[in-house]
């Protein structure tokens, strides 16, 4: 027996074996086998990585945010270019890409880099919509490091544009959130967007 079965009850008391009677379910909908060779274990693997894609439920911003470090730093923090993977909640298809994050720390209290990055895997791995996913970045930063100043910059591209549908391949989203500074201040802004763009 697969572990997966091993695990408690999950969420709304749907036990593991129901999750995968479901996706056989799926499997006979579109017209195939699940007892056949290749498909005999994948409603057990579809369920395990949905909950591995979906850990983000299970983890508190403010944990994450929560330990912060003295500095003298009043200047502009960035970090660029971090990978996310997530599921848009209208197909549970993936859509993916990169997203940056800048901050303007107030009396000098920072977070650890990594911890950005973190934060970006907490949203990232729920059912999301891209517009919103970028907003609950920007808003868990202003809410537990209080800084002068947050933008957020998510780049994606969607799996449900590009293969189904219009099915259009190079379509890139952009989304953004700016609070403070960055929202007041158009060298701010524009200092933040020269260097994402670099």
């Amino acid at each position: 027996m697969s572990p997966f079965f091993k695990k408690a009850i999950g969420a709304n008391n749907i036990s593991a074996e129901k999750a995968t009677e479901a996706v056989r379910t799926l499997l006979l909908y579109i017209g195939e086998n699940p007892n056949r060779e290749g498909l005999v274990d994948t409603p057990d693997r579809f369920c395990r990585a949905l909950l591995e894609m979906t850990e983000g439920y299970s983890t508190n911003p403010e944990e994450i945010l929560s330990t912060t470090f003295e500095s003298e730093s009043d200047e502009m923090v960035l970090v660029k270019n971090i990978e996310f993977n997530s599921l848009c909640e209208h197909h549970l298809l993936s859509f993916a890409g990169k997203a940056h994050i800048a901050y303007i720390p107030t009396d000098g209290k920072i977070v650890g880099l990594s911890k950005l990055a973190r934060i970006v895997d907490v949203f990232s791995q729920r059912l999301q919509v891209q517009e919103r996913l970028t907003q609950q970045v920007a808003n868990a930063i202003n809410k537990y490091l209080r800084p002068q100043g947050v933008a957020v910059v998510f780049e994606g591209v969607h799996s449900c544009m590009c293969v189904r549908g219009v099915r259009k391949q190079n379509s890139t989203m952009i989304t953004s959130a700016m609070h403070g500074q960055f929202r007041d201040s158009l060298a701010s802004r524009n200092e933040f967007m020269s260097l994402i763009s670099k």
